[in-house]
């Protein structure tokens, strides 16, 4: 059985105006020339540095282009692109309530008859967009609709409403992360996060800001830390918590929904914690480590 709920932490931005792919690539860690009105994208904007300050889904409706973005950070994400636009011709409209987004996903396959099993594949659905997740295929689809709309869409494709807890539990399972909630703004990098594997991330596109540290980070194989799906025994640890062994630090917790969660974990640490067999504990939890079996590290 499907299952779907509508993601109140979600907002649609939109981005209109003759120079707005222009505008775009320059800013984004993923090439906007992949973007149409049938292929949605991944992407992420960073600081100079390379780190993490944003990431969003980006589809095509009508000629302009949505940003499906964190609601509570939407503000902040407005204010950045705003300063980049200097006199180019882009509108950048937040669009509050009036529009909203559902995930839909089903244990297996996608939950939906007819849609394209392809990565970010987009259509018309209503007055809306159906996507299928640009990130994962078991990630299932993405509806941004009219919130007057919504309601009525969810109910021909025959899903079953369930909680926000529910869809969390899912892409916990799956090791995504989710925005700010599983990423340090201003600190964390794409690649440990896993964004490659993701499809948020292209190596070929040419410059945008944050481009250099990512690359090289890319080139040099730099990367010692990935963010991995745990499995908890115990009282949730709380973000932020220390995963140590023995009294060596080992990850830092991230979010988690009962007894999964998220970490950022020291590779070479871990290795040597299972070689050596002992337990990971994070607070009053054991947690262990599970390596997603859809990245490429």
């Amino acid at each position: 059985m499907a299952q779907h709920t509508i993601l109140e932490n979600r907002e649609i931005i939109r981005i209109k105006g003759p120079e707005t792919f222009s505008f775009l690539q320059g800013l984004i860690s993923n090439d906007v020339n992949y973007l149409t009105s049938s292929q949605s994208i991944y992407a992420a904007t960073l600081s100079p540095q390379g780190k993490y300050l944003h990431d969003f889904i980006l589809l095509m409706q009508n000629g302009e282009v949505l940003m499906d973005c964190e609601k509570d950070r939407s503000h902040d994400l407005v204010h950045r692109l705003t300063l980049f636009r200097l006199n180019s011709s882009v509108q950048i409209v937040p669009l509050g309530n009036t529009m909203v987004t559902a995930a839909i996903w089903a244990d297996k396959g996608l939950p939906m008859p007819g849609i394209d099993h392809k990565l970010g594949a987009t259509r018309s659905f209503g007055n809306g967009m159906i996507i299928v997740d640009p990130r994962l295929l078991s990630l299932g689809l993405r509806l941004v609709a009219p919130k007057e709309e919504i309601k009525n869409l969810l109910l021909t494709i025959g899903s079953q409403e369930t909680t926000y807890s529910d869809y969390n539990a899912h892409r916990l399972s799956l090791a995504v992360p989710d925005g700010s909630r599983d990423l340090i703004v201003d600190k964390s990098y794409l690649l440990e996060s896993n964004f490659e594997d993701l499809n948020g991330v292209d190596f070929d596109k040419g410059c945008y800001i944050g481009q250099e540290n990512t690359a090289r980070q890319k080139h040099r194989g730099t990367i010692r830390k990935r963010l991995l799906k745990v499995v908890i025994k115990g009282p949730p640890p709380r973000p932020g918590e220390l995963i140590k062994s023995d009294q060596k630090e080992i990850g830092t917790m991230r979010s988690c929904e009962g007894n999964i969660g998220l970490a950022l974990i020291r590779l070479d640490r871990w290795e040597e914690a299972k070689i050596e067999g002992v337990t990971l504990s994070a607070g009053n939890a054991q947690v262990t480590p599970v390596k997603p079996d859809w990245v490429t590290f």
